[in-house]
């Protein structure tokens, strides 16, 4: 297979990695060893209230470094708030705060109260316009220049997309976007050695309608000669509607498991906002379509762009498309609330591969697929309509070597030397969340008051130092934050000890956060809903020496891998269990602590940022080679080209679907399979180079007539249920059983819910079989979209689909398979492919010698004697419309496979379902053995 060296991958995301900024850059930033002695001359300090008062005005600049590679790229609002102005009145906060970089104080008399994690750039005045620009997580960069900034406008998306007033003239520079997905940027970055061609596509996040034609092009230049990437151009109107009404308003609530009021939903959806959503995203399609090379994978990150990969299906119908979602996806019963729900998901459903964080967001994406599209849905991926999409998960992770190399710097030992003397005899519980309600910063902060109540043996021995993603007012004041710190530190603040220190991530930079990680106690996560929560690889690897443990949400990502349930677990709604975990993380033993530190960093150094980039890109490559690219790439049989293989073969498998292939059964219409069709597949069975397997849904009882009328051939009932071998191979023809071992208890419920389900669905009725279940919900024409029932019946099987998974589907452990009109319910594990499995076995019904050739049989089952290559089939030919079995057979060097289906198909042919016979017709009598019967109607080569 081809790797992915030797590919250029093209990266769509909402935002490019860096940006061009109007203005000259500013000159370098002083480095460490020449900033000791400096103080900002307006950070000023009141006489009696010892609070910094900031000079209006732009912020100096100063060395910022971004801490938040892993939350900013899912931020609704990037735009900083006023930080509550609380910690600046404890002396022990501005005692700290007296330090230069060097620990010693600029003078003997007392220095303002500059912020302890921030000595030469002062605490933020005023809310900006734009959050500061940041360098890609853990790698040395030049350093960072802030632009000047202006006014912030009240529209979301202004955090997003600063204006400016600049003249075009001016000159502007490039530097780290400040609004870039930092965890995928840092990935990307991490395997750059392997992944030589690259581009980005993606917008500057900020406004452009003010850039002329030539400004544009200018920039189109040296972006893609700078950065590898590809400019997004934007109205910002239509931005507007895209980001801040849609993206962020509906799609960003919903996926959290949110859902926007009535009035809201209401007026969103009867807005511009979700055509301004398909326009944003057509217009990243044109963008790929311009830039598409042969060879070329498509990435398309996040929710952003749902839509992209139908969009560029449609103009490159055999591209490499993957789609990966950085975020949580929710159960079916949340995002069913979208009313352009089946727009989205198709739009998605056109990748080759998609990917989600975790296996919980894998499973309800497959279920809300079933449930809303009635798409067939297996634990590899899903059956749409004209091909076969990937469904996997794929773990985002750190670049470890990268932050080992940060963490050796002098400026971080600095800082770590200098937190232990500012906190000795503290214990310091560190959190890092952006402002959201989802990120739960206000229940965390409430249960740390429970907390400081329950055990006031550590007043004054304590302080949690919350660091803050930039978040806009708006955000803030929803989360509820400023209060409750406000609280907290007037009930137990004193002279010389403040419990909470609250400070925003501008106020820091990344090596004084790497100290502050490397001297926590104890990391606290309170998300009410998040994905790979990539600080707490952070604090693991920074605990190398320490070995602290980690307070964990269980509804984060990580929570859901088994290395990370070393952590401490918590509900963040339950304030007693989460101050219990604090008081349990100060107080553990340094033995325990160091047992659940080494399963999480177990955990850290295999699933890094490099394996994420790695197996996504190369299981994408690898699902467009497996997977043929709908109809127009699979063949007609040739059967010139077959007929001299099964001519010269001497050991022949011939497995045929009954229903819809040989038989176009109606299922309300009593009646028996064509006489001529039995008649053909009789005459085959008559070959002893042959063995014939008839696969069928039916039951045992409606196949007797079948079993009379070709006695030699092999049976398969009810889709793998039951198997009724070769008389002449094993002797007296007896049905086998293949679900002995399974609970079909399950069948009388799903019976029950059926039945309710069929009062309300005019037309529709349950077929309870042996060890399975049909329900056909509609018994008009399939294909007749308009009729009136058609929509009706539809809904209600995705209903009762999704209601027998919920109440039987785990339990017991059950499949749904969703038909044209019907759908079947059997147990797991159970199919005509298994059935195929056990023919194939060498201790199978059919005793096949042809039992090492099968991949899916598990190889300490066969005897090592049970293979001979001369006595090996040497020849295979499937002919139906199970994708599952033909993709299975695919993996035998002798199959032949037929598809039977109108749909795309991975088989190697296709075959039209009225010609199967005549097919068949042809093998007839070529290449017989000596027990075969010679018909004067047989034709001879």
């Amino acid at each position: 297979m081809s790797s992915i060296r030797n590919h250029r991958v093209i990266i769509a995301s909402l935002f490019l990695p860096n940006t061009a900024v109007l203005g000259e850059s500013h000159p370098p930033t002083p480095e460490l060893h020449t900033a000791q002695t400096h103080i900002p001359a307006f950070h000023l300090v009141h006489p009696s209230l010892k609070t910094p008062l900031a000079t209006p005005g732009a912020r100096t600049p100063g060395p910022l470094k971004s801490i938040v590679e892993d939350l900013k790229d899912k931020s609704r609002v990037g735009t900083p708030a006023v930080s509550p102005g609380i910690e600046t009145f404890s002396p022990l906060f501005a005692n700290f705060s007296q330090l230069t970089p060097n620990g010693v104080p600029t003078d003997g008399t007392k220095s303002p109260a500059i912020n302890p994690f921030f000595t030469d750039v002062p605490a933020p005045a005023a809310a900006p316009d734009r959050a500061r620009p940041r360098t890609p997580s853990y790698i040395p960069a030049s350093p960072v220049h802030i632009p000047h900034r202006v006014q912030r406008k009240n529209s979301r998306s202004s955090a997003r997309r600063p204006h400016s007033d600049s003249p075009i003239g001016r000159q502007y520079h490039i530097e780290p976007n400040p609004h870039g997905n930092g965890g995928l940027t840092n990935a990307i970055t991490s395997v750059s050695g392997r992944l030589k061609r690259k581009l980005w596509v993606g917008t500057l996040g900020v406004h452009t309608d003010g850039f002329r034609e030539p400004l544009r092009r200018n920039i189109d230049r040296r972006m893609s000669d700078e950065s590898d990437s590809h400019t997004v151009w934007i109205p910002d109107e239509e931005f507007t509607d895209y980001y801040d009404m849609f993206c962020h308003q509906v799609l960003w609530p919903c996926l959290h498991y949110v859902v926007p009021d009535a009035p809201k939903t209401k007026f969103f959806y009867e807005s511009k906002s979700f055509s301004s959503y398909v326009k944003v995203n057509q217009r990243f399609a044109d963008a790929i379509v311009e830039n598409y090379q042969d060879g070329d994978i498509v990435w398309v990150n996040d929710y952003h762009l749902m839509l992209v990969p139908s969009l560029v299906r449609a103009k490159l119908p055999s591209a490499i498309i993957g789609f990966f979602m950085h975020v949580a996806f929710p159960s079916s019963e949340i995002f069913r609330c979208l009313s352009v729900r089946e727009s989205l998901l198709r739009g998605v459903l056109s990748a080759d591969l998609i990917g989600f964080q975790t296996a919980n967001y894998a499973r309800h994406f497959r279920q809300t697929v079933s449930r809303i599209l009635a798409l067939e849905t297996l634990p590899k991926g899903i059956q749409a309509e004209d091909r076969f999409v990937d469904v996997a998960v794929f773990p985002m992770g750190i670049d470890v070597h990268a932050l080992r190399e940060k963490k050796r710097e002098p400026e971080v030992a600095h800082w770590v030397k200098t937190l232990t003397e500012r906190y000795q005899g503290v214990k310091l519980v560190v959190g890092r969340d952006k402002l959201d309600e989802v990120q739960g910063v206000r229940h965390k902060l409430l249960a740390f008051e429970t907390f400081l109540d329950k055990h006031p043996e550590f007043h004054q021995k304590v302080v949690l130092i919350q660091v803050a993603l930039q978040t806009s007012e708006e955000s803030e004041h929803h989360g509820g934050v400023a209060d409750v710190v406000a609280r907290i530190n007037s009930r137990f603040s004193t002279l010389t000890y403040q419990p909470v220190v609250f400070l925003h991530t501008e106020d820091l930079s990344f090596s004084q956060y790497l100290a502050l990680l490397t001297v926590a106690d104890a990391f606290l996560v309170t998300s009410m809903r998040e994905g790979m929560a990539l600080r707490t690889h952070e604090f693991v690897e920074c605990q190398e020496e320490r070995h602290r443990p980690l307070i964990l949400s269980e509804f984060t990502g990580s929570y859901t891998y088994s290395g990370f349930r070393s952590c401490i677990a918590i509900n963040p709604w339950d304030r007693r269990n989460t101050a219990n975990a604090i008081h349990q993380a100060l107080t553990m033993d340094e033995e325990e602590a160091f047992a659940r530190w080494e399963d999480l960093h177990n955990h850290v150094v295999t699933q890094t940022s490099q394996a994420f980039v790695t197996s996504f890109l190369t299981r994408c490559l690898r699902t467009n080679i497996e997977h043929l690219q709908g109809d127009s790439s699979v063949a007609y049989l040739d059967l010139p080209r077959l007929l001299p293989r099964y001519k010269h073969s001497q050991r022949r498998l011939i497995l045929i679907d009954l229903e819809d292939t040989l038989w176009l059964r109606h299922p309300r219409r009593a009646g028996a399979p064509p006489a001529e069709a039995l008649d053909v597949v009789k005459r085959l069975a008559e070959d002893s180079k042959n063995e014939v397997w008839l696969l069928s849904g039916l039951t045992v009882k409606e196949l007797e007539e079948v079993s009379k009328a070709t006695p030699k051939v092999g049976l398969v009932a009810e889709n793998g249920c039951f198997v009724r071998p070769i008389p002449n191979k094993i002797g007296e023809a007896t049905w086998i059983t293949m679900v002995t071992n399974f609970n079909l208890t399950w069948k009388s419920a799903c019976v029950e819910i059926l039945n309710y389900f069929t009062e309300r669905t005019p037309g529709s009725y349950v077929e309870e079989r042996e060890a399975s279940v049909v329900w056909r919900y509609f018994s008009g024409d399939p294909n007749d979209s308009e009729h009136p029932d058609r929509a009706w019946a539809r809904r209600q099987a995705a209903e009762a689909q999704n209601h027998i998974f919920d109440s039987l589907g785990e339990r017991y452990g059950l499949r749904i398979i969703p038909g044209e009109s019907s759908f079947l319910v059997l147990p797991n594990y159970i199919s005509r492919s298994t059935a195929v499995g056990a023919i194939l076995h060498a201790g199978g019904p059919a005793a096949s010698p042809l039992a090492g050739r099968a991949a899916w049989v598990a190889p300490e089952t066969l005897e090592a004697d049970s293979v001979s290559d001369d006595s090996a089939k040497d020849f295979v030919l499937a002919i139906g419309s199970d994708e599952k079995l033909l993709r299975r057979l695919n993996e035998l060097g002798t199959a032949e496979t037929c598809s039977t289906s109108e749909k795309g198909t991975d088989a190697r042919w296709k075959v039209g379902r009225r010609e199967v016979v005549g097919v068949l017709q042809s093998l007839v009598g070529v290449g017989v053995g000596v027990n075969a019967v010679n018909s004067p109607q047989s034709p001879v080569l």
